[in-house]
């Protein structure tokens, strides 16, 4: 995978690209963007396996963020993407995956699966994305955040079991793709375990 040019390519997307510029799919396939893949990160593997069944909902996200392109705010009101890098998928679909991957590594439920597909479930994880991105902070620096919101229902009643938001924010040490695409790694290292924990605690 190639890195993002310097500073400048960032800089001059942002000033020349304002608002939510979203680039469609047959455009990508017009101009190849580099792919980006995130791990998951599974919970604690301690403790007894669950014989219950939880499904787990692709994630609800603004149009801004229901796309593959990685989202980069310069300011509190603009949207755009990084002209030259995109998810292996549209963003709820990979954040979908790495919830379910990160639960089911844990060894400790007896299935986790997609909401579309699997068991009747005990239990069902909603899951809205609030922030997944890159900001522009000034002087050439940026953080990224991760903001979401995770709801357990009770399947058979449609109840609220719990709800809880998770976010956290990292400072970003370059201005390289690959360094953003590392910190987002770091956030979803400490958040994937955390949700895990969370989800399978009230399953």
């Amino acid at each position: 995978m190639q890195t993002m040019t310097r500073r400048a390519a960032i800089i001059g997307a942002l000033s020349t690209l304002s608002g939510c510029t979203a680039i469609t799919s047959l455009n990508s396939a017009a101009a190849p963007l580099d792919t980006y893949d995130l791990r998951p990160a599974a919970g604690s593997k301690s403790g007894g396996r669950r014989s219950r069944t939880l499904l787990v909902a692709r994630p609800q996200a603004s149009a801004a963020l229901a796309t593959d392109r990685i989202m980069i705010k310069p300011d509190a009101v603009s949207i755009t993407y990084l002209p030259d890098a995109r998810w292996v998928d549209e963003l709820p679909a990979v954040l979908q995956s790495l919830l379910i991957r990160s639960i089911s590594e844990t060894g400790r439920i007896a299935y986790v699966g997609r909401s579309d597909a699997g068991p009747i479930p005990d239990k069902a994880l909603l899951v809205r994305i609030d922030a997944f991105e890159v900001n522009a902070l000034g002087n050439g620096t940026f953080d990224v955040t991760v903001d979401l919101d995770l709801t357990m229902i009770n399947d058979s009643t449609q109840r609220v079991v719990a709800s809880r938001r998770f976010s956290k924010t990292v400072q970003v040490g370059s201005d390289q793709v690959t360094e953003i695409v590392g910190a987002f790694q770091t956030v979803l290292n400490d958040l994937l375990p955390a949700m895990s924990d969370w989800a399978i605690a009230r399953t």
